[in-house]
């Protein structure tokens, strides 16, 4: 007689094993998460630490992304992942004690409303251009942040820039001109799609920044609220747009490849990582420190985005244009160190006459 047996969950099935790699960076993740957020406040060294950290998961997150949507296209599907993951593992981490985050207060939640709409909107048309763009040419365009950043600051009262920043901007702009000349793989939709990415990034860091000062929100509250509040948002437009139902066939079709699993649980660790490096830099530093590291990041992600997730082909009005436009970055970056520089500077023998 023949015996029927169940057959054994292997151990080393994609299934374990993406959940042993996602229960170890969770936990990673709540280590990060219970700093103290008085630490970010009071510590000069958080500034420098929450500016690289910003960077390095900014860069990372960028090949991430463009690594699962070359596997899976339906980029609202995995930003709503991203977000819902972000939310519970927030909530999770303030019931077991991880976080001090304050628990969720409607009046705050809608003075906050247009910080999420703001931010799912960059991350959203950021996602669609990844699936025609390369990412130096990517990159070239997220750098025109900072000119946004400026006539944003210009026409909310902060003054005209000085001559280097308005010339290194002019720089930026012109290397991107001349970097999509000599663009063989040219995507109108891709290059429409970044620079409407560019514009609701520049809403977002100016509110994040006045929504910190104002409200005195940590940088994990204001993520958690800006997750929760995404959510919704994000059903509604997965289901206009019909990536539901077909989004979740084609992920439950590729549940059985491990490398694919593990890409995309990077990918949802990584979103949670870099909210909270974003919102922290912006909050310690400030809304125009944080498009500095974005440019100066872009520098190394271009270079590697020539090999690297399909590569570019290589033209002398593509690299001459990427050149000028990292040159452009660098100047701008140098430019405002040297401008907030001089304003400490100033402030000391301020400071000194004022005692006297």
């Amino acid at each position: 007689m023949k015996r029927h047996t169940t057959p054994a969950v292997s151990l080393f099935s994609p299934f374990s094993l993406s959940f042993s790699f996602y229960y170890f960076l969770s936990n990673f993740l709540f280590f990060l998460l219970s700093i103290p957020q008085t630490y970010a406040e009071t510590s000069s060294l958080s500034s420098l630490l929450a500016a690289v950290a910003y960077g390095f998961a900014s860069m990372l997150m960028v090949f991430i992304n463009k690594a699962v949507l070359m596997q899976y296209a339906y980029s609202m599907t995995l930003l709503t992942f991203q977000q819902l993951a972000t939310s519970l593992l927030i909530h999770v981490g303030r019931n077991m004690g991880y976080t001090k985050a304050r628990e969720l207060d409607m009046a705050t939640a809608k003075r906050l409303l247009p910080l999420s709409i703001f931010y799912n909107a960059n991350v959203a048309f950021a996602l669609a251009s990844l699936k025609g763009v390369n990412i130096p040419m990517y990159i070239a365009i997220k750098r025109l942040t900072p000119l946004a950043v400026l006539i944003a600051g210009y026409f909310s009262g902060k003054g005209r820039p000085t001559a280097q920043v308005a010339l290194s901007v002019i720089l930026i702009a012109a290397g991107v001109l001349i970097a999509a000349l000599g663009d063989f793989s040219f995507d109108l939709f891709g290059y429409s799609m970044a620079f409407v990415s560019v514009f609701f990034q520049t809403m977002y860091l100016v509110l994040v920044e006045k929504s910190g000062a104002e409200d005195g929100l940590s940088s994990l509250e204001i993520m958690f609220y800006n997750s929760f509040l995404s959510l919704p948002f994000l059903m509604f437009l997965i289901i206009v747009t019909g990536e539901f139902p077909n989004s979740l066939s084609l992920l439950f079709a590729k549940s059985y490849s491990f490398s694919f699993l593990m890409i995309l649980i990077l990918s949802l660790v990584m979103g949670i990582v870099l909210n909270f490096t974003m919102f922290l830099c912006t909050i310690v530093n400030s809304a125009l420190t944080t498009t500095i590291v974005g440019v100066l990041k872009g520098v190394v992600s271009t270079t590697l985005g020539f090999f690297l997730l399909g590569g570019v082909q290589v033209h002398a009005l593509n690299v001459s244009g990427l050149v000028i436009n990292s040159a452009g970055g660098v100047w701008y970056s140098f430019a405002k160190y040297q401008q907030k520089r001089s304003k400490a500077m100033k402030l000391v023998p301020d400071a000194e006459a004022h005692r006297k």
